[in-house]
């Protein structure tokens, strides 16, 4: 059994995973869009949009879609476990251009290198480093 998050947006899933690859999480290698190859279409509205998506990188993997009934992201968040500090802070920053930092890159009580944000398409990531 593995779990994997699956995201839903409404109308900007494609930009969120080209964003996701520019800060080397990895890569979409599946994309099946709205009204495509015989998919039908529940609102014309959705045509050409991301039906379905699978991201992955080394040791991410996701999937995401854009549906007219998307709830706006709230309570989960993915967790990236980071090797070291250097790579924990280019992450972090990457994610974090045009979000919310939440809770600041630092090492906190717990002794973790540690920092939480909400990214620029309402995702919520936490970056974790324990070096």
């Amino acid at each position: 059994m593995q779990l994997a998050n699956y995201l839903f947006f409404t109308t900007h899933c494609e930009d969120a995973l080209a964003f996701y690859a520019t800060c080397g999480l990895g890569q979409v290698t599946l994309l099946i869009r709205h009204g495509a190859d015989g998919i039908p279409l529940a609102h014309e509205a959705m045509r050409g949009s991301v039906m379905h998506a699978r991201f992955e990188g080394p040791g991410v993997m996701f999937f995401a879609s854009d549906n007219h009934d998307a709830e706006p992201m709230r309570g989960s968040a993915h967790m990236l476990m980071m090797d070291d500090r250097e790579s924990t802070d280019r992450m972090f920053a990457r994610l974090a251009e045009g979000g919310t930092v939440t809770t600041l890159l630092a090492v906190q009580p717990w002794g973790s290198y540690y920092g939480k944000l909400t990214d620029r398409f309402g995702v919520q990531w936490m970056v974790d480093c324990l070096q």
